[in-house]
């Protein structure tokens, strides 16, 4: 059976963070910051980043760590699991992207410089479906059970169906899509990344079950949670707001398992989610404020999961 969590992170250390106009059409959680200076916001997110980073590694969390670079310009490059996702067989995936800014973001030579300690074997994806303006982003569109070959799937403009049907033919992976809205201005719209409202673990499953409107498919989310053996964790919308669903489990270099989140998530759950959490793991936490206000993603977002065999 696959791994559902690793040891090994890509995170990319941002040198011009800034709020992306581009994405913030359809991202409702990204939120402008009055009175900051373009420096101070990109100050900012590197000491969120930084802390971030030195929280895993005290861990015993390996964190690989590349430098983005000021051209071109990505403003979002602090979110990787939405270009590429990384496999035990040595496949590397390519994502199609909604965001034209965003499509700058996958990069050949870091893929070559990770080539050096990991075999790679295949690169492949559905980068192609761009020209139809169909989209799958990565980890934030799919959230993978790996141990059961499932993929859970919020409809979106930035998680297609079609673009899914070419996953499951490509990986086998079995999907479950949904709808999941979020209230804007009192109407109901789609959440833009499923791993805003739902996070997967070795035998937990995090969701905000309020967010699935229609009940048969709520009902059919949570049954195969219950067939695949998962603790179910349930979150509110207000939690979900907060970032408690951008949640990801990971493992140090003693094999003990971590459930990893940014402050605001954690500060935003009651005592009993914190209990039933912490069976899975140790709730490791880190200031995201800026990150997570002027980028719309958290702390799972800026994670991707390292499962290449190791030379």
């Amino acid at each position: 059976m696959s791994k559902q969590i690793t040891n090994t992170l890509m995170m990319i250390r941002p040198v011009a963070f800034h709020m992306n106009e581009q994405t913030a059409v359809n991202n409702y959680y990204q939120k402008t910051i009055a009175g900051l200076s373009k420096e101070e916001i990109q100050e900012n997110a590197l000491t969120e980043f930084d802390g971030f980073v030195k929280k895993l590694r005290a861990e015993g969390v390996e964190v690989l760590v590349f430098d983005d670079t000021l051209e071109p310009e990505t403003p979002d490059s602090i979110f990787p699991n939405n270009w590429v996702s990384f496999h035990e067989s040595g496949e590397v995936i390519l994502y199609p992207m909604y965001a034209e800014n965003r499509r700058l973001e996958r990069r050949d030579d870091l893929l070559a410089d990770l080539g050096k300690n990991f075999n790679i074997t295949t690169i492949s994806g559905y980068v192609d479906w761009e020209a139809k303006n169909k989209f799958l982003e990565g980890t934030g569109s799919l959230i993978l059970d790996r141990q059961h070959k499932i993929a859970y799937a919020a409809i979106s403009e930035r998680t297609h169906p079609e673009v899914l049907k070419e996953f499951h033919k490509h990986t086998g992976f079995d999907i479950v899509s949904f709808q999941a809205n979020q209230t804007v201005n009192g109407e109901r719209l789609p959440i833009y990344h499923t791993n805003v409202m739902m996070c997967l673990g070795e035998e937990f499953a995090l969701i905000c079950a309020q967010s699935i409107d229609d009940e048969l498919e709520k009902s059919a989310v949570i049954r195969s949670f219950e067939n695949t053996g998962k603790e179910v964790i349930f979150i509110t919308e207000e939690q979900k707001e907060r970032f408690a669903g951008n949640m990801l489990q990971v493992l140090n270099d003693k094999n003990e398992r971590y459930i990893v989140m940014s402050e605001s998530a954690f500060k935003s759950l009651d005592e009993a989610q914190k209990d039933q959490l912490s069976k899975h793991g140790k709730l490791l936490y880190s200031s995201l404020d800026t990150i997570e206000c002027l980028g719309g993603g958290s702390a799972r977002c800026m994670m991707a999961e390292v499962f290449l065999p190791k030379k």
